[in-house]
C-alpha cells in the first residue's frame, strides 16, 4: 500500500501523465492527519504543514510530482527524508534522475525569493522553487500551494523570505507583488497609473483572497460521493 502511494512521488516527467493520487490522501500519507487538523502552533510544525500542502496540491494537478512542485527528484527525496522520515523512499536512485524543464518565468520568481531568504538550511531553497512553480498556476497563490488560507501564505513568506515580504506594505496580493517587484527591479513600468487607488484594476492587486481551500473542497467532494448508510430500507 505504501509503495503504491509513493509511486506518485517517483513518476517520471512524462509528456502524457495520468492524474496522481488525491490531495487529501497525499497529505495524510505525509502527516498522518487531515489538513484541517494540522497543528501549526510551532514553526517546525508549520513548515511540515506547508511542505505537505504543496506536495498534496501538486499531486492533485496530475503529472509528475517533482515537476508540478518545482523541485528535482533528488531535492524531493532529500525533502521527504528530512521532513517526512516515515516515508520510505526505496527507489532514490531513480528519483535522482528527475530533472524537469524549468520555465523562465518560474526561474525569475525563484531567484527573487532566493535573494531574500531569512531562514537557515535547505528549506528556503526548496520553498523558493516550489512557490515560484506554483505561482504560474491560475488560482490564488495560497490555493495553488494547497494552503488553507492567505494568512498561511503570508506566514510562510514572512518566515522564510522576510526582507521581501516586508516590502509588501500595502498588502498587495502576493503573486501580483512578485511580478511588480520584478518589474521595479528591472526598471520597467507595470502599471499605467502612478497611484494604485486610481487604477481600474485595483481589485486585481488588492481584492479579497478568501474562499474555500482546494483541499477542503476536495474532501467535501469525496464525502459527497461516499455511499449513504441505509437503515430499515431508508436512506439517511
Amino acid at each position: 500500500m505504501l509503495e503504491a502511494q509513493l509511486f506518485s512521488f517517483t513518476g517520471a516527467c512524462a509528456t502524457e501523465a495520468t492524474p496522481q493520487a488525491g490531495a487529501i490522501t497525499t497529505y495524510r500519507l505525509l502527516t498522518g492527519r487531515y489538513p484541517a487538523e494540522a497543528d501549526i502552533t510551532s514553526d517546525s510544525n508549520f513548515d511540515r504543514h506547508a511542505l505537505a500542502s504543496i506536495l498534496a496540491a501538486a499531486t492533485m494537478d496530475g503529472g509528475s510530482v517533482p515537476e508540478q512542485a518545482g523541485v528535482t527528484g533528488k531535492e524531493l527525496a532529500a525533502l521527504l527524508e528530512h521532513y517526512f522520515p516515515s516515508i520510505d523512499i526505496t527507489d532514490d536512485k531513480q528519483l535522482s534522475h528527475f530533472n524537469c524543464h524549468e520555465h523562465e518565468e518560474v526561474a525569475l520568481i525563484r531567484d527573487l525569493l532566493l535573494a531574500h531568504r531569512s531562514t537557515e538550511g535547505k528549506i528556503g531553497g526548496w520553498l523558493a522553487a516550489m512557490v515560484a512553480r506554483r505561482a504560474i498556476e491560475a488560482n490564488h497563490l495560497w490555493e495553488d500551494l494547497g494552503l488553507r488560507d492567505r494568512e498561511e501564505l503570508s506566514r510562510l513568506l514572512n518566515r522564510h523570505f522576510a526582507p521581501l515580504a516586508a516590502r509588501n506594505i500595502n498588502n498587495m496580493r502576493w503573486k501580483r507583488f512578485f511580478y511588480r517587484t520584478l518589474c521595479d527591479n528591472d526598471g520597467l513600468v507595470m502599471c499605467t497609473t502612478p497611484v494604485c487607488t486610481q487604477c481600474n484594476e485595483f481589485n486585481v492587486c488588492f481584492g479579497a483572497e478568501d474562499g474555500e481551500s482546494r483541499m477542503a473542497e476536495r474532501r467535501r467532494d469525496v464525502l459527497r460521493q461516499a455511499p449513504s448508510p441505509i437503515i430499515d430500507n431508508r436512506v439517511i
